[in-house]
Formats: C-alpha cells, structure tokens, sequence
C-alpha cells in the first residue's frame, strides 16, 4: 500500500532534474506508487502544540515541464504524512530553525523525519564534525585574526578559512603567509572580529579531488570525487568542480564507523561527508547532493536504497 510523502524543499520549478537528490527521491518514490506533497518553509504552522504543514500533492517526470501540481493544496497535521524530508537547501538561517522545531512537534510514533529536526539543529555542518577528532585534520574556530595567524604558522604557512554559515564553496579561502591579501581575507571572512570561522590545516590531496562520501544509516552508500578546476582550490560542483569515479576506501570505513554512533543518537540518518585525502572536513545534513552524480558513474541506483530505508522505518512504526 503507498504511503503519503511530504517534501520540505525549495520550489519545484528551481530543481534541476539532471543533479538534484530529492528529485530521484521524489521519482523512486511515485514509481513504488506513494502519494507525493511539497511545501516550503512558509508552508509549516503550529496551533498549540500540534503542527501543520500547508502541502500540494504533485508528480514529478523527466519531462519538460519536469513537475506538475494535482491539487491547489491542503492543510494537513503533520502526522497526515508517513514521512516528512526535510531537503531544505541551506542556509541553515533562523526560518530554517524554526522550520525544524515545527517539524518536532510531529508524532514520531506516527511519522518518520529524515533526517531527524533536532540533529539539524544541532549539526551546523562545519562545525559538528569537531565530535570525531580522529577524522578531521588540525582545525581552529575563532575571531580573532591573531589566533588565526599562530594557526596558520603551526601548519607550515598556509591554512583553509571559511565561514560556519558558509555552502557549496562560499567564501572558502585558501590563505599563505606572506600573502600581500592575507590580512584583507581574514578580515573579510571574520567580518572584521565579528563572526567566528573555521580554519583548517591545508590538504595537498585536494588536487585529487574533495570526496562526498553519502552515508544512510551509518554506512557508506557510495561516493564520488570533485576534482577543482586547474585555477581553483575548491572542488565544489557549484563553481565548477569535475565529478568522477571513486571507490569507498577502508579510510571511508573508518570515519563512518567513528561517526555511526553520534548519527544514529542524533537522527541523521541521510548525511553527505566531505572528504580529502584521509581527513573528514565536513558533514552535510541539511540537504545532501551527490546521488544523480554517483548513480551515473557507477551504473547504481543509490535513491532506492534511500526509500527502502525510508519504508522499512515506516513500516516499523506500524
């Protein structure tokens, strides 16, 4: 029997069918005969202690157009759906938090949240992966410029900065002393002291290309590497990184065993990690991408195992 899905995403007519996960979500989904509904942000409301989501049931297609809508939309308890996912696209902003705590409002015993509201909440994707000290490289959060400069020298003279609110490669800097521009970045990225950032020991392997490792209940499901244009040190797909074949190694094993604990306590059962050489640099949680990408390279059909995942937890609250 098919079961209601909502999605918690941005608009359908801004997907891209050829790259966007929820969109393989959404059509493995129709194919095994489930009910699919989309909302945004705007579309979630509490009335005391219940929540409610304001949701159009729609079909997506690899066709143009590549969606359409089958109602004007409805108002629902969120417990009217068997599962929810929450693919917001960051940023993780305060709507998107107060979304999350709509969304914990629904009745776990009636219906399944991928991935989990308050393990978002608590997953700022840079800065929770400074729970697995034995995956990430030498890291520091702070301030201040002068903190950031002693860093910079204990890992040789060179450092990544980025910003804690950062994604998909915004305002990631590659920082050398004897840099001319040195002081002008880290007073950029630091909003002159203002706002904490992260800076880590730079990764020579980069070159070879940054990993997004996607992981479903602890394990790794597959990945690909995005290797950086010649003139770029970040392999991020949106400024043009190259996606290519790439095996998950014992070292990919490793990590996911370090994190399986803290994800399975925290709810976040999809995650996407980022991987260079043999350090963890990141987990992204809000809305992971990386699946179009993997299947094409590898002749798989990663979304299925995604919905499998989803139907065996809905069918153990039954």
């Amino acid at each position: 029997m098919g079961h209601r899905f909502a999605f918690v995403m941005d608009p359908l007519e801004a997907v891209l069918p050829d790259k966007d996960t929820t969109f393989v979500f959404m059509l493995e989904a129709l194919a095994r005969g489930h009910e699919l509904y989309h909302l945004g942000l705007k579309g979630l409301h509490a009335e005391g202690h219940r929540g409610f989501a304001f949701a159009r049931r729609c079909e997506v297609a690899r066709t143009t157009p590549h969606y359409r809508f089958l109602d004007d939309g409805a108002l629902y308890p969120l417990e009217a759906f068997d599962a929810i996912f929450m693919r917001k696209d960051p940023p993780a902003d305060a709507p998107y938090i107060y979304a999350t705590m709509i969304l914990s409002l629904a009745d776990r015993s009636r219906t399944f949240v991928l991935n989990e509201p308050a393990g978002l909440r608590e997953a700022n994707e840079k800065l929770y992966a400074l729970n697995f000290p034995g995956a990430i490289p030498p890291t520091i959060v702070t301030y201040e410029i002068a903190r950031l400069k002693r860093f910079m020298t204990d890992q040789g003279g060179e450092m990544i900065v980025k910003p804690l609110d950062g994604h998909g490669g915004e305002s990631i800097f590659l920082a050398r002393m004897g840099d001319r521009n040195l002081n002008a970045i880290l007073e950029a990225v630091t909003h002159f002291e203002s706002r904490p950032i992260m800076g880590q020991r730079y990764i020579p392997e980069i070159r070879n290309g940054d990993k997004r490792l996607i992981v479903l209940g602890g394990e790794p499901l597959g990945c690909t590497l995005r290797v950086p244009r010649d003139d770029e040190n970040r392999g991020n797909i949106h400024v043009g990184g190259n996606c290519v074949k790439a095996d998950i190694t014992p070292r990919d094993r490793e990590i996911c065993r370090m994190l399986r604990p803290r994800l399975e306590r925290d709810g976040l059962y999809f995650v996407g990690l980022d991987i260079i050489g043999d350090y963890l640099t990141e987990v992204n949680v809000t809305s992971p991408t990386g699946i179009q990408e993997i299947d094409r390279l590898n002749g798989v059909n990663l979304e299925a195992r995604v919905i499998d995942f989803v139907e065996a937890r809905i069918a153990a609250l039954r």
